[in-house]
């Protein structure tokens, strides 16, 4: 497929398979591994990638890095950067030391329904405010590489960062609300992002959209 030549393609993937998301518990957030199976996951995404990109970024997060380590190394010489696109933390990584997601269930739960955009469960945890303008900034930043010359982008994500990046140029996730934090769980949980699978935006004069 080709695009006009001042058009941005960034394709987003969400990374492999992680520990936790193979059901075992985990510590702290960013340091979660992959499973053998993540590793496929994300040696399958290096050798679906076509032509060389402009410039590969990652999440700081291990699974997120590990993910896009295949595809680094398919690629050298091309640029490398680690962007604030860590997954959402909404839950404190203290109180959640050594747990399953199952254990985590109920205080993920309680969370959503509370509706409040503002609240922030405990340290080191995060608002769906600060999310929100996390995900903004980082859509901000993409575009800024478009005026930079970079016209082919892949990003190494998290499932949730990914969904409200997807929405938000979508136009579904505008506002900073309750209904809005309702709208976007119920969305997340129906159609989620699965490991190693992911969805392509384009950006022009125009804008974002899906692409």
């Amino acid at each position: 497929m080709t695009f006009p030549t001042d058009t941005l393609r960034v394709r987003f993937f969400r990374h492999g398979e992680s520990a936790a998301n193979a059901g075992l518990p985990s510590d702290a957030p960013a340091a979660i591994p992959l499973t053998d199976h993540g590793m496929a996951q994300a040696a399958e995404i290096a050798g679906g990638i076509g032509a060389a990109p402009d410039l590969i970024i990652t999440s700081p997060f291990l699974r997120a890095r590990q993910t896009a380590a295949p595809t680094i190394a398919r690629f050298p010489g091309i640029p490398v950067l680690s962007l604030a696109i860590q997954e959402f933390t909404y839950l404190s990584p203290a109180r959640c030391a050594g747990t399953t997601v199952h254990q985590r269930r109920p205080w993920a739960d309680a969370y959503w329904q509370a509706e409040d955009p503002q609240r922030v469960e405990g340290e080191d945890a995060e608002s769906f405010r600060l999310f929100h303008r996390r995900v903004t900034g980082a859509l901000t930043q993409l575009a800024d590489y478009r005026q930079q010359g970079r016209r082919d982008i892949l990003v190494f994500g998290h499932g949730q960062f990914l969904q409200a990046t997807r929405l938000f140029i979508a136009g579904q996730l505008s506002a900073v609300d309750g209904p809005t934090m309702r709208r976007f769980r119920q969305i997340d949980l129906g159609t989620p992002i699965a490991n190693g699978q992911g969805f392509a935006a384009l950006h022009d004069d125009a804008g974002w959209r899906l692409g």
